[in-house]
């Protein structure tokens, strides 16, 4: 896990941000292609996996309940599942590190598994609720004992048989529905979750892809119904995972907001409950071309194109959130640079990530001189109208590495240099981000 001494950097502008680069692999595809290989009976090869610390804690952990996890190579992996209904006993404690998808996602394959699990992570994580999944998959009856507010340290003593639920998401949650489908693969009779509002559906691409008989329909009023069938027999897969469309946003954000920048990015992911950023920043006057549109392994793929633009601000409609729900702090640096106001709402789900996102943006882009009002599920952002923000302040993280690259981006066009705490934790989910973007300033 990354260093518990923190450790500050500096960003300041200098000059046009100009090059290509290539994004680590997408975080969501990584972590569910070392679970579903590890629940596979044969050898998976992954390429293109993310080597942050995040997915790796996943990797850890499924080696930890009886799977070959071996790295042959920059971003290859080869992964020698135990089947569905083959996890072993963890000898010690799952240490998930800041990883709030691996831990609610694991919570579920355990769920339905004759073992106990406990899980515990870094000062971040332990902050975070995990409720929201403790529920539903207590229907299956699993049996949880967690800390106080449903956080960790937190133990899950799994059902085994477990009893197949139908639930309704009462939040958009890519996390839920995924926790509850991975407990219905070891579970006998059909697992149904139901889900108002469409969120990112990589977890039902893949399990399709290995094998599981797995069931999407959208009724008369736009509900997604998904139906998994248990007891499933996956199979060994040869994948390759996307650039992460979330890590993409930061150069092409930088790019978009830095005079004279023209940076392309290539092989992001473009699966459509993924691009809600993109589609925002084109409707604030963003200028982006797509070019060698592609499907790998079930997911679309493109090479991105960001030049400096002119942005305008915009109201966010809250339907586009769940498609761009991580990307929304490097999304606030743009609109505190564009010219006029920019209003987002329905966010509450950004106060419980790594951190509370919208206090933390607001108060770090306030102190830069951006003109922001937090409201309780969202922020109105009046821009500059291009022109740079003062800079010169010290932002402080809260171990949470989108708002520490956030803020790297947002130096990139200030009158002073903008410090961050600490960035150590940019680890998890994008080692190279310092390096890609002083080669884009240097280039």
């Amino acid at each position: 896990m990354y260093s518990t001494h923190p450790r500050p950097a500096s960003f300041a502008a200098r000059g046009p941000l100009c090059g290509t680069v290539k994004v680590p692999g997408d975080k969501s595809i990584s972590h569910r292609s070392l679970m579903l290989s590890a629940l596979a009976i044969g050898e998976s090869r992954v390429t293109g996996l993310l080597e942050g610390e995040d997915v790796l804690a996943t990797a850890a952990a499924m080696r930890a309940m009886g799977a070959t996890i071996e790295r042959t190579g920059e971003g290859e992996w080869r992964i020698n599942g135990v089947g569905v209904g083959g996890l072993l006993q963890p000898q010690n404690a799952l240490d998930m590190g800041n990883s709030g998808t691996s831990t609610r996602l694991l919570m579920g394959l355990v769920a339905s598994h004759a073992i106990t699990a406990t899980f515990i992570g870094d000062a971040s994580l332990s902050k975070r609720p995990m409720g929201r999944v403790i529920d539903p998959l207590s229907l299956t009856g699993a049996e949880f004992n967690a800390s106080p507010g449903g956080r960790l340290p937190l133990m899950v003593r799994g059902m085994c048989p477990a009893v197949p639920i139908g639930y309704r998401l009462p939040v958009a949650s890519a996390q839920v529905k995924s926790a509850v489908l991975l407990a219905g693969l070891n579970t006998p009779g059909i697992t149904e979750v139901i889900e108002p509002v469409p969120t990112r559906d990589h977890s039902e691409r893949m399990l399709a892809g290995f094998g599981a008989d797995l069931m999407v329909e959208t009724d008369a009023d736009g509900v997604r119904h998904i139906r998994l069938v248990g007891e499933a027999e996956l199979k060994p897969q040869t994948l390759e995972v996307p650039g992460d469309p979330s890590s993409a946003a930061f150069p092409i954000v930088a790019a978009l907001i830095t005079p004279g920048s023209e940076v392309t990015v290539t092989h992001v992911g473009m699966n459509p409950t993924r691009t809600g950023i993109y589609k925002m920043l084109e409707t604030m006057g963003a200028d982006l071309t797509y070019s060698n549109e592609r499907v790998v392994g079930g997911e679309p793929v493109a090479d991105i194109t960001a030049r400096h633009s002119a942005l305008k601000g915009i109201e966010v409609p809250p339907e586009v959130a769940p498609s761009m729900i991580d990307e929304f702090p490097v999304f606030f640096v743009a609109a505190s640079m564009a010219e006029g106001r920019t209003v987002t709402s329905g966010l509450d789900e950004l106060r419980v990530k790594e951190s509370d996102r919208l206090a933390l943006m607001a108060t770090g882009l306030k102190a830069i001189g951006a003109t922001v009002e937090e409201r309780e599920d969202g922020l109105v952002i009046d821009g500059t109208g291009g022109e740079p923000l003062e800079g010169g302040a010290t932002i402080a993280s809260a171990l949470d590495h989108r708002i520490a690259m956030s803020f790297a981006v947002a130096g990139q066009h200030c009158y002073h240099a903008v410090t961050v705490d600490d960035v150590s934790p940019i680890a998890t989910s994008f080692p190279t981000f310092e390096a890609m973007l002083a080669g884009l300033a240097g280039a």
